[in-house]
């Protein structure tokens, strides 16, 4: 009886020996399969929130293509490149305009970059311009009309709005006239659906996006008021996935890319005559 139970022990013993080794292999497997995924690429692109649109459609073929993780941090240009030159983490930097890359190209954080088309400022006003508001930039400091622009310390329609305003010398009498300043274009065109504002000035492409295009038109001003901004999609000096970066960089300006930079409003070619800066 003494051996029987030994060798029911035994055979116990030997089971559970089993179940454990076939427990730890499959651990093994999990934290092997956890791993393989944790190696998966990540790419981080800091771009501008009037490009967020077409860089999601565009990051999302990217992924499928290449099975990989591609992250896309929003905000206005100025305060992106703040961020990336912080961090020193990030693949790919997309300002609003060629600018950033002019400004700050001497501190070595920008290396090649790729042009994806052009945007170019414009008048915006409630859907169906219920003021009958004029292509005039003097409407800006208008008594009767209520206005909203973006600061050009935040973001690059802020600087354009700037630049377009010296240029007509009324900078100073529209902040005068102005309700608030605030920080990017979703925030400018929110201005308008909030009924805070019945003049921005903003990037034309925004007023094309799905959530807009129902409430806010734009009017064109002239080329030599709103000279078209070169958007250029940079490759960060320190970024440690180069080589996919590039690969990501030579698809945005595909043909595929660009048409979906198009279906969003931007130009692919300069839309005047004017050299663009």
């Amino acid at each position: 009886m003494f051996n029987s139970f030994r060798l029911q022990f035994s055979l116990l013993a030997a089971l559970f020996t089993i179940f454990i080794i076939i427990t730890l292999t499959a651990c093994d497997s999990v934290d092997n399969d956890k791993k393989n995924l944790s190696k998966k690429t990540d790419l981080l692109i800091y771009c501008g929130i009037t490009m967020v649109k077409p860089m999601s459609e565009i990051a999302k073929k990217f992924e499928a293509i290449h099975n990989i993780n591609i992250i896309i941090s929003q905000g206005g240009s100025e305060g992106l490149y703040q961020s990336l030159k912080t961090s020193k983490k990030g693949d790919l930097y997309l300002p609003g305009s060629f600018s950033y890359r002019k400004r700050h190209f001497d501190e070595g954080l920008l290396g090649d970059y790729v042009d994806l088309g052009y945007n170019q400022a414009a008048m915006m006003v409630a859907k169906g311009n219920p003021k009958k508001i004029t292509a005039d930039l003097n409407n800006l400091y208008d008594e009767n009309l209520s206005v909203v622009i973006a600061s050009p310390e935040m973001g690059s329609i802020g600087r354009e709005t700037k630049k377009i305003l010296e240029r007509k010398g009324i900078y100073n009498k529209v902040i005068n006239h102005t309700i608030y300043q605030t920080s990017d274009s979703r925030t400018l065109n929110q201005a308008i659906k909030d009924g805070d504002a019945d003049i921005i000035i903003n990037w034309k492409a925004t007023a094309y996006f799905k959530e807009n295009i129902e409430l806010i038109d734009a009017i064109a001003l002239k080329a030599e008021e709103a000279i078209p901004k070169r958007l250029s999609l940079n490759l960060l000096t320190f970024s440690k996935h180069q080589e996919m970066a590039k690969k990501f960089m030579q698809f945005a300006k595909s043909e595929d890319g660009l048409a979906i930079f198009s279906k969003f409003g931007f130009s692919l070619a300069n839309p005047s005559s004017v050299k663009a800066k």
